[in-house]
């Protein structure tokens, strides 16, 4: 065996008295090199890697146009400049409105007699009904909508004519001067609810008890109409309330000013189980 000298390596070592041609001792002499080696391009992939996208996104930033934000008051805006030798627009034409027909009708003036023009005849009633009563006569569109009302006219002579304004719909008070009450009053009322609701047999049978708020609207004669369930209790209780509140004898109408008004009431019906 040959002495080895003092300055050999692990490989000498190994590889001695074998075929250093092979390869595997070539490996192993450039092995530290070699991992040297690929640790700093493995380090340098990596620094690659973590640093590309701000690398990226700075030569991005500076293709973009730079975006300026300008704020901008409408109100400050100047007017178009006006070229005085232009001449203005001319004014829109004016829209003529239809006319009304007229009938000729003064209300009577106390004058002397040298004063009192000639006569003219009353307009007929056939005229009247085609025209509205003004101080002159005037020729125009009998199907206008418009309403001339001239301010030098009155209202044509009471006697042996009645005007009537045409009458307002019904209005629905909910506050009034004088409630609507039922006949004989609240006691009344509850012994008639007492005697006529019958109890569900579904209520009952699943212990269902509670209040049904109704909503109804008493007429100027007495009559119950728009019967609603403002909150119900389900099986069966609310149809009951409804079928009991219609079936009410008239009521006493509410009053507002002295005459009798339609009134929304709001009546709460309780379902007990005894």
């Amino acid at each position: 065996m040959a002495e080895m000298s003092p300055n050999a390596t692990l490989d000498d070592i190994v590889f001695a008295n074998r075929n250093k041609a092979y390869g595997a001792f070539t490996l192993r002499k450039g092995y530290r090199a070699d991992v040297t080696k690929a640790t700093l391009i493995g380090a340098a992939l990596f620094l690659l890697a973590m640093f590309s996208p701000a690398i990226i996104s700075k030569f991005a930033s500076d293709d973009k146009e730079e975006l300026v934000e300008v704020n901008v008051d409408l109100m400050n805006i100047p007017p178009p400049p006006i070229d005085p030798a232009e001449p203005p627009p001319p004014p829109p034409p004016p829209i003529e409105q239809p006319k009304v027909n007229t009938v000729k009708f003064l209300p009577p003036e106390v004058k002397k007699d040298e004063e009192v023009p000639e006569e003219t005849p009353p307009p007929t009633v056939e005229e009247i009904k085609e025209a509205v009563v003004a101080n002159k006569t005037i020729e125009g569109d009998p199907n206008a909508n418009e309403i001339i009302v001239a301010p030098e006219a009155v209202a044509a002579p009471s006697k042996g004519v009645v005007v009537e304004a045409a009458p307002e719909p019904e209005k629905i008070f909910t506050v009034v001067e004088q409630q609507p009450e039922f006949q004989g009053g609240a006691s009344e009322m509850y012994k008639y609810l007492n005697k006529n609701i019958k109890y569900p047999s579904a209520a009952s049978r699943a212990n269902v008890s509670g209040r049904v708020f109704m909503s109804f609207v008493v007429n100027v004669d007495g009559s119950i109409t728009d019967v609603q369930v403002l909150k119900g209790l389900g099986f069966g209780c609310d149809e009951e309330a409804m079928r009991v509140v219609k079936a009410m004898p008239k009521w006493k109408p509410g009053k507002q000013s002295g005459r009798a008004v339609r009134v929304k009431f709001n009546l709460p019906i309780n379902f007990q189980l005894e």
